[in-house]
């Protein structure tokens, strides 16, 4: 038991210190500058080694950027609606306490990723994978419930993930932008938590959630 507890944190110290490596050399030189032998070399692994933990290149500068929603749907408390658990997972990441190696880390990482259009592609379409792998995971929720027969199956399911995948972007991107132009961090996480409320009562209630009043 403890050799495997060994074991499993040598393997994420390993798998860290690729990471910082090629964040590193990808913020000092530019991505599409930087091989990932290169980057195997400076972390001092082989090759093969270095995509046993990152499948590829772009693996490597969206590291920590991609979320996985559908899990956390699949694996929400029994009685739980995927809003709420979707609701209750980014408030808690909205409330992480994140050190200045951690924001500066994050800042450098949007700025790799923002300057290649490679990486906005492969961003472009993790977000569609994102998607249907949520939409998957509602399926078995939202089937049925608009009651139309002429509704194609998975429609109401796609539809929901499309909303709810488009939101949290959105979230992201703002948040990033916030620490990109230099607002304080504790000052971008408070606007984050907001958002994050704003964000999923406009899911679960529509539009009129935040309507302003009628003034007339």
């Amino acid at each position: 038991m403890m050799m495997a507890g060994l074991r499993e944190r040598k393997k994420e110290q390993t798998r860290q210190r690729i990471a910082e490596v090629a964040l590193r050399l990808f913020a000092e030189r530019g991505y599409d500058a930087v091989t990932v032998a290169e980057v195997a070399e400076a972390a001092g692994v082989a090759k093969v080694t270095l995509f046993s933990y990152f499948p590829s290149k772009e693996c490597l500068a969206l590291d920590g950027v991609e979320q996985d929603m559908a899990r956390v749907v699949t694996g929400r408390l029994p009685g739980q609606t995927p809003l709420a658990a979707l609701r209750e997972h980014y408030r808690s990441m909205a409330a992480q306490e994140l050190g200045e190696p951690d924001v500066a880390a994050l800042t450098a990482r949007v700025g790799v990723v923002s300057a290649s259009p490679a990486l906005m592609s492969a961003l472009h379409q993790s977000y569609a994978r994102q998607r249907h792998e949520l939409a998957a995971a509602l399926s078995p929720r939202t089937r049925g419930t608009t009651g139309a027969d002429c509704v194609t199956p998975g429609l109401v399911a796609s539809l929901v993930a499309a909303q709810i995948t488009a939101s949290v972007t959105t979230l992201q991107e703002a948040f990033f932008q916030r620490l990109a132009t230099g607002t304080p961090l504790a000052q971008a996480s408070r606007r984050l938590a907001e958002d994050v409320e704003v964000a999923f009562d406009l899911l679960e209630h529509g539009a009129t959630a935040h309507e302003p009043e009628d003034r007339a």
